[in-house]
């Protein structure tokens, strides 16, 4: 048997498998109850001198296995509170599994007559939701930026006046879109790769809460189009990334229905409240939308990286992209079983394991009860920091975001922000808890996102106290 033959050995992978299998139970036991850093934090080039000398030691797959789970961060600790990535769920580790072990793409459906079928099913399930008729439609891709991409080429290929995707941008036409200035930054790089510069973004002022402050859009639509600007587009927030706002998506949708725009909502984030009963009305008017996107591994546990672009109506999906290949696919038919006639990739991943999993195992409950866990911890949060007069929070969360700060009586506010910096980073270094920071008015917030529901109000008064003793050891 060569060495290749051996490689594919059943009985070895049934072996690490196993045991591998093992060392994640174990791993999910000690890190949910707190046993371990949430990082164990180290430089960048020990980090790399180390791996670079394990590629060559001798090595079972156990402890390669234990290795990697210990310099990873631990997104499943109840003290992880940083970035928009919640602890997947063991169901999806396990359906991730399976899609690697047939890697099946899903763009054609002779390659993966499973997942044409179910990403349907599961693009269905998201239009109930967020409120769009039988004429929905939509597909999974890779990430938010991508599906914010995508929604923005089919938008300029059905409002752009002509078929943009063939001809090209027109030379006599600044096309435009509108978008808050909380947006996202993969909005701004989308209309750069569409090629419309910097003088294709327009950008929506916010008000005090951060949303985009509705009560200017017809000034600055009109002082756009006075310039000689042709505007196709207006994105709404659902929710921004850096403090969590929620934009008005009611009257973006009538804003956009008046002036014949296309309206994108980008709901990577908070997108997911379309399943909280109780946070529902924070995305009203998002069935409005003739675009929405939701990533399932921020607000529903997946493990891939997996967002769901929807469209109100379907057959504009089929829009975006007009092209030949005899070699995929027979002709340019709207058919909703072979996927990559619609989006960018040919080789797709097939993702859709992971939610139509979810979805069959524990329903829409399981996505309310988590949506409306967290963002009622973020609220508890709140209280407790307004409490205290060593804290200030910028603003009333909306979602499971929180931006608050450190005080300390006559410190400048370049002092403050100097403070607030370094009790962030002295948190990264010692591992217990990990949490970021984020600019607002010039002034630096630490900031929350509160994704384990394993954290509780109890850890969350245990960081206010490691962040007080931080703030008392340092020389301010």
């Amino acid at each position: 048997m060569s060495e290749l033959q051996k490689a594919f050995n059943p009985k070895d992978f049934r072996k690490n498998g196993h045991q591998l299998i093992d060392t994640i139970a174990d791993y999910l036991e000690e890190v949910n109850d707190g046993k371990m850093p949430v990082m164990a934090w180290r430089h960048p080039d020990e980090a790399l001198e180390d791996w670079n000398q394990h590629l060559t030691s001798d090595s079972s797959p156990e402890d390669f296995y234990k290795k990697i789970i210990k310099h990873s961060m631990h997104l499943h600790h109840p003290k992880y509170m940083g970035h928009q990535v919640a602890p997947p769920l063991p169901d999806t580790m396990l359906s991730g599994l399976l899609v690697s072990a047939l890697k099946n793409g899903s763009g054609l459906y002779e390659m993966s007559p499973l997942s044409a079928p179910m990403e349907k099913i599961v693009m269905d399930f998201f239009s109930k939701y967020i409120g769009y008729g039988n004429e929905a439609s939509g597909f999974l891709t890779s990430g938010g930026t991508l599906a914010n991409l995508t929604a923005l080429l089919t938008a300029r290929q059905v409002k752009g006046f002509g078929d943009r995707w063939n001809e090209g941008n027109p030379e006599e036409k600044q096309l435009a879109i509108m978008v808050s200035e909380e947006a996202h930054y993969c909005v701004d790089r989308a209309v750069k790769i569409m090629g419309l510069g910097n003088a294709g973004i327009i950008k929506i002022p916010t008000n005090g809460k951060s949303q985009a402050d509705i009560s200017q859009l017809e000034e600055i639509y009109n002082n756009a189009i006075a310039e000689g600007k042709t505007i196709f587009a207006i994105v709404g927030n659902a929710c921004s990334t850096s403090v969590g706002a929620y934009d008005n998506l009611e009257a973006f949708g009538a804003f956009a229905q008046k002036h014949n725009l296309w309206f994108h909502a980008d709901g990577a984030h908070g997108g997911a409240a379309i399943f909280s009963k109780k946070y529902k009305s924070l995305v009203k008017g998002i069935e409005l939308a003739d675009s929405v996107i939701i990533d399932g591994h921020k607000m529903m546990m997946t493990a891939g990286l997996i967002t769901a672009l929807i469209y109100k109506n379907g057959k504009d999906s089929y829009r975006t992209f007009h092209q030949k290949a005899d070699y995929l696919w027979e002709n340019s038919e709207e058919e909703w079983f072979n996927l990559t006639k619609r989006t960018f990739e040919c080789t797709k991943f097939n993702s859709v394991l992971e939610i139509y999993s979810l979805i069959k195992n524990y329903g829409v409950e399981i996505f309310d009860e988590y949506v409306t866990y967290t963002y009622d911890l973020a609220r508890a949060f709140s209280k407790m920091l307004q409490a205290d007069p060593n804290f200030e929070i910028a603003h009333e969360p909306e979602a499971n975001i929180l931006c608050f700060r450190i005080l300390k009586n006559g410190k400048t506010p370049t002092e403050l922000n100097e403070l607030n910096t370094k009790i962030r980073k002295q948190l990264l270094h010692d591992g217990k808890f990990y949490i970021v920071q984020t600019m607002l008015n010039d002034s630096i917030y630490l900031r929350v996102t509160l994704m384990n529901s394993f954290s509780t109000i109890e850890l969350l008064e245990e960081l206010m106290d490691e962040i007080l003793n931080i703030s008392k050891q340092l020389d301010f």
